[in-house]
C-alpha cells in the first residue's frame, strides 16, 4: 500500500511552503530538494489539490479520530466507484507526486495520484489515496497486493 509521496520542493507555491512549515518535510535526493510525506508518522499529512488551490490536509483517518470516517490510510477504487464515499461528501483531488513509496521501492509517479477529499465530524478535511488491487508488475516490485490509482496512467 502507498505509504509515501515525494514531489519537488518547487512544485508547490514557495509563500504555501512556508505558511505551513513545509520545509520540515524536505529531503535532498541527489543534490535536488523534495517534499516527502510519509502515512507512518504521528501526524500524516498530504498536500492536494483542491478547487484549484494547494491544500494541505491529514492522511486518512486513524482508531479514535473520528466517529463516522473509516478508520484507513486509503479508499479502494470499487468503493469510489460504487458512490460509498458519498456520503461523507466526497470531493475528487489530486495529490501531487512525483514519486510514491510502497514496500520499500521509490516509483515514479507522471502526474499525480487520485485521492477523494472529505470531512470529518469535526469539519477537518481529510484526504484518502484511492487504490486499486496491484497490477502483476507493481505486486512483483512492492511485495503489495493495492496499488494507488495514478492520474492518466498505470503501473
Amino acid at each position: 500500500m502507498l505509504t509515501a509521496v515525494a514531489l519537488p520542493y518547487d512544485a508547490l507555491p514557495l509563500p504555501f511552503v512556508e505558511r505551513h512549515g513545509l520545509s520540515r518535510f524536505a529531503h535532498d535526493r541527489g543534490g535536488e530538494r523534495e517534499l516527502r510525506f510519509h502515512y507512518n508518522v504521528a501526524a500524516p499529512l498530504l498536500p492536494v489539490w483542491h478547487e484549484g488551490q494547494p491544500v494541505i490536509v491529514t492522511w486518512g483517518c486513524r482508531r479514535g479520530e473520528s466517529r463516522v470516517l473509516p478508520a484507513t490510510g486509503w479508499a479502494r477504487l470499487t468503493t469510489v466507484a460504487a458512490g460509498d464515499w458519498a456520503v461523507w461528501g466526497a470531493k475528487p483531488v489530486v495529490i501531487p507526486a512525483v514519486l510514491g513509496f510502497d514496500g520499500g521501492v521509490w516509483f515514479a509517479v507522471r502526474e499525480g495520484i487520485r485521492g477523494v477529499l472529505v470531512r470529518d465530524d469535526k469539519d477537518r478535511m481529510r484526504v484518502y489515496p484511492v487504490c486499486a488491487p496491484a497490477s502483476h508488475y507493481y505486486k512483483v516490485m512492492t511485495r503489495s497486493e493495492w496499488m494507488p490509482v495514478l492520474v492518466r496512467d498505470r503501473i
